[in-house]
């Protein structure tokens, strides 16, 4: 089929939730993507800061298809030894002691809403109250988009569930005003992505922790996308001196494959008690199998000190565009390879015009564009995007 066959069939019977590009991707290999007419886009957004190590890995591939011939799935009701591995390689990584295997980051952060509604029920049954912060994402389930702090994703939507409070991000004031011993948990983003990539001053994740210990809440950390040597290290919160109670994950874990997890302390990990929580697909072989194949790979190739590496190089050009363009670039922020560069006006038609040129970009909050490539993006791929950005930007 050809791309207009694809999307006109599509356009029939899918439902219009999504705001698509007229393209439709056939294959990728490396950092790259190609679509049904056989054009090439150097890809600068990785699935939505999923495909960490690009397309069509070796390693991956190999691994999906080798579980492919032994199991693909069966219920949690039994063990199997990749899921085994995959939840170890992930307790190691993570910092953490115990794993919970789900489909999605929704999903993930539903698990650690509940894992914090548990432990405050156990002290009080009025302490069920749960602090995040204004302009953040965590999900479209009814009780993720209730804990997402942006007032049109809850439009159409009432009654939402109760027990949520919202403070400005990275205002550390704003939460201790609003912090009592009714709050069961704080869910925070170490950074925020979709909200417009607002990296939070030092001190601010330490400030958080030590007020959840001080009126016995959880302190919970959204690393769904900062998670997974995005941001320079493994994980976004060990750029600071504390770890989070419980966090969750999702998109890069899964290699491509559909799967969230959340992770937490031996403490916290009786909280639930079997049949409390569950997952009928979470966990299953094949998204484990991806999963750890992964997690292995990104260990081997060293990609948290890549991606501080690359992450350092692509801000030095775009702040080099910055001093060129100074009307346009009012800004450029991030850590590693979860970059924003705020514009002085709404930047959705540069997206477009950067796809005619054959790269995939993003751009969030109205006027941000935000960049999370393929891990494995080149210097020399920067270096094509930073000239078609420096061309486009002139015509801005």
């Amino acid at each position: 089929m050809n791309t207009k066959e694809i999307i006109a069939m599509t356009e029939a019977h899918y439902l219009p939730v999504f705001g698509r590009f007229p393209i439709a991707i056939d294959h990728g290999e490396g950092a790259t993507l190609y679509d049904a007419d056989g054009k090439a886009y150097i890809d600068f957004l990785a699935g939505i800061a999923t495909n960490a190590l690009g397309y069509h890995h070796p390693a991956i591939v190999k691994a999906v298809c080798e579980q492919t011939q032994k199991v693909m799935h069966t219920s949690n009701l039994f063990y199997t030894e990749i899921q085994a591995k995959a939840a170890q390689q992930l307790a190691e990584v993570t910092g953490m002691d115990r794993v919970f295997f789900a489909n999605s980051g929704a999903e993930a952060n539903e698990g650690i809403i509940k894992l914090a509604r548990k432990y405050g029920s156990r002290k009080n049954p009025a302490k069920f109250r749960i602090i995040t912060a204004k302009d953040s994402f965590h999900g479209r389930t009814m009780e993720t988009l209730t804990a997402t702090g942006q007032d049109h994703y809850h439009e159409g939507l009432t009654p939402l569930p109760e027990g949520f409070t919202y403070v400005p991000f990275g205002d550390l004031a704003a939460i201790e005003a609003v912090m009592d011993d009714d709050v069961c948990g704080v869910l925070i983003e170490p950074i925020q992505g979709e909200g417009g990539v607002h990296v939070p001053a030092p001190g601010y994740l330490e400030g958080v922790k030590a007020l959840c210990e001080k009126h016995d809440a959880l302190f919970l950390l959204d690393e769904v996308q900062t998670g997974v040597c995005r941001t320079g290290k493994w994980f976004a919160y060990m750029h600071s001196t504390v770890k989070p109670d419980a966090m969750s994950l999702a998109k890069a874990i899964g290699g491509g494959f559909p799967m969230g997890a959340f992770v937490t302390t031996e403490r916290l990990a009786h909280v639930f008690k079997p049949g409390d929580h569950g997952s009928t697909f979470g966990g299953n072989a094949i998204s484990c199998a991806s999963c750890y194949a992964t997690l292995k790979t990104l260990k081997e190739l060293h990609m948290d000190e890549a991606a501080a590496r690359k992450g350092d190089y692509f801000q030095k050009g775009l702040k080099a565009l910055q001093k060129k363009h100074p009307d346009k670039i009012a800004d450029v922020r991030g850590k590693g390879l979860l970059i924003g560069a705020e514009l002085s006006k709404a930047g959705a038609c540069l997206v477009g015009r950067a796809l005619e040129k054959g790269f995939i970009i993003n751009c969030t909050a109205g006027n941000v564009l935000r960049f999370v490539p393929p891990l494995i993006i080149t210097e020399g791929e920067i270096d094509q995007l930073l000239q078609c950005l420096d061309e486009l930007l002139a015509e801005f």
